[in-house]
């Protein structure tokens, strides 16, 4: 039976939102989880922003992290060196990566592409778990991830809009998602 990665990154932004172009990752939240939503193992960094260093009062009232956690995190391209060793001794069982949306995937390209790096998770399947559950639910359109967990009869659990208790909340919904045979 393979495993799924559910990721979610915080980044900067400013009240209003800006392009995922002028956005920066300052934390990456990923929980390896079975079919079932059960966690195997669990990623957790802060990551320190280049272009924006300063974090806007939006964004630290937003996620809950301070200037000092980016102040002292390393840059991505370090964080990502840690993350790609400790996503090897999983890759064996991976059957793909999720995240709530399309954000992540596009922020990790971006990412990716800027520090010229080959990350395993381009050669596993990407799910956007939004789509995924909307398609299940008969949804008219995909809602947020707090929205699908109260359809789903769940509350959330922890701090919203940190990464990793938006990766474990999403991968709660990953066996009201996925058809019976997997991803």
């Amino acid at each position: 039976m393979g495993h799924w990665l559910v990721i979610d990154l915080e980044a900067t932004t400013d009240e209003g939102g800006w392009p995922v172009t002028d956005m920066e990752i300052i934390e990456i939240g990923a929980t390896l989880v079975t079919r079932e939503g059960r966690e195997v193992d669990h990623f957790q960094r802060f990551v320190r922003p280049r272009r924006r260093p300063q974090l806007t009062p939006f964004c630290r009232q937003l996620t809950h992290i301070s200037q000092a956690s980016v102040d002292g995190a390393a840059p991505f391209d370090q964080v990502w060196a840690a993350f790609e060793p400790w996503l090897a001794q999983h890759a064996a069982r991976l059957q793909a990566w999720v995240s709530w949306g399309d954000y992540d995937r596009q922020q990790l390209l971006q990412e990716w592409r800027l520090h010229a790096i080959h990350s395993v998770l381009t050669e596993r399947p990407h799910i956007n778990l939004k789509q995924r559950f909307a398609k299940a639910r008969q949804l008219q359109r995909p809602m947020g991830l707090n929205g699908a967990l109260h359809l789903a009869g769940l509350q959330f659990s922890g701090q919203q809009h940190r990464a990793l208790e938006d990766a474990r909340n999403t991968a709660r919904l990953l066996p009201l998602s996925l058809p019976i045979q997997g991803a």
